[in-house]
């Protein structure tokens, strides 16, 4: 008795009869065996989203499939690791060279601060031995820094120097605002070319105006006086043109809201503006605090008495054509009067990075 047994095997293939044990054997070799689409499914089958077709079940075509996982990529500590190479050698070459001019760009920067501290550690007879080292074999620190405040009035020197630069400061900030403000917010006749106008004020040195506003304040009669200190650097067009590219980032919604509650420009100025621009202020105030703490030029051809002297004066206290000049104690003395500025700017760093990196944003 003979029993007749049909499958469909694909899509458009005919029916085949199989009859007893030889073609229950031929029915299995056929199943067995990958079809064009099976192989084409089994390609796919690497990738996500592709399906796979079971022979002999047609809705099991359009079944997908899941992804293999992707390999992971070994981050470079692990194939250093892995292959027993330093890490170093792992970086790419472009990424050494950079770390390498950086580290002696650090180094050439930092190499007068070491060699200031080494001579203010060392007696005066190791200043001027021949034999170059900067480990002094006698630690004369704190002698060089008692004869430096014995020698100079550093202490006067620096509140001086507190008080000059924080008025400039001060002043500056009070007429940057309201100045950025007005060319960066306000729509009027003329803005660009007063833009222009502060730009072209940036390359102005301060020495090829000193003659005239030293013959002017001469006139007034501020001569050898705080206001002769302050008064010339009141207006700072490097200090407008910071506050202005910062005010360009401030979204116009936050200054029309304010003006819907009512706020004067002025009022939008110290109210809104000024606590939004703390990191541009913080970045103008560094560069402003360090220039005129070191300025020596100015002070020195506007102040006569000793008791307005600043701290870059008090160097010349230290020098002596006749006697030798004393490089233990001067170089103790230029230690202090740094030391304000370094702390100021260690306190103040994250806010100064912030303000330039703002500054530039569009």
């Amino acid at each position: 008795m003979s029993n007749t047994h049909s499958s469909p095997l694909q899509a458009g293939q005919s029916h085949m009869d199989f009859t007893g044990i030889a073609g229950l054997l031929r029915l299995s070799r056929l199943r067995e065996r990958p079809t064009r689409s099976q192989s084409a499914a089994g390609e796919g089958s690497l990738h996500p989203g592709t399906s796979s077709a079971i022979p002999g079940n047609p809705d099991a075509e359009t079944a997908p499939t899941p992804a293999l996982p992707r390999k992971r990529e070994r981050e470079p500590t692990a194939i250093a690791a892995a292959s027993g190479t330093p890490y170093a050698m792992a970086l790419p070459l472009h990424a050494v060279l950079r770390h390498v001019l950086l580290i002696a760009g650090a180094a050439l920067m930092l190499a007068p601060f070491i060699w200031m501290i080494s001579t203010a550690s060392k007696p005066q007879t190791e200043v001027f031995s021949s034999e170059l080292h900067l480990i002094p074999h006698q630690f004369a620190l704190w002698d060089n820094l008692r004869e430096a405040f014995a020698k100079a009035n550093l202490l006067r020197f620096l509140l001086n120097g507190v008080i000059v630069t924080v008025s400039i400061f001060v002043l500056q900030v009070m007429v940057a605002l309201p100045a950025a403000y007005a060319l960066a917010k306000l729509r009027f006749l003329g803005r660009e070319t007063l833009f222009a106008l502060v730009l072209f004020g940036i390359l102005i040195p301060p020495q090829a105006t000193a003659i005239p506003v030293f013959l002017l304040l001469h006139e007034v009669g501020l001569l050898d006086s705080y206001a002769a200190l302050v008064l010339p650097f009141t207006i700072s067009v490097f200090g407008i043109f910071l506050m202005r590219q910062f005010f360009k980032t401030v979204p116009d919604d936050l200054v029309d809201a304010a003006r819907m509650d009512g706020i004067s420009e002025f009022g939008i100025v110290w109210r809104v503006m000024l606590p939004a621009a703390i990191p541009a202020v913080t970045a103008f105030g560094i560069f402003s605090v360090v220039a005129h703490w070191n300025d020596y030029f100015w002070p020195l051809i506007v102040l006569n008495s000793e008791q307005l002297r600043t701290p870059p004066l008090a160097v010349a206290h230290f020098r002596n054509n006749e006697a030798g000049t004393s490089y233990g104690p001067l170089m103790a003395a230029a230690m202090v009067i740094i030391a304000p500025l370094v702390i100021a700017f260690l306190f103040a760093q994250r806010r100064f990075i912030e303000g330039i990196t703002l500054t530039g944003i569009k």
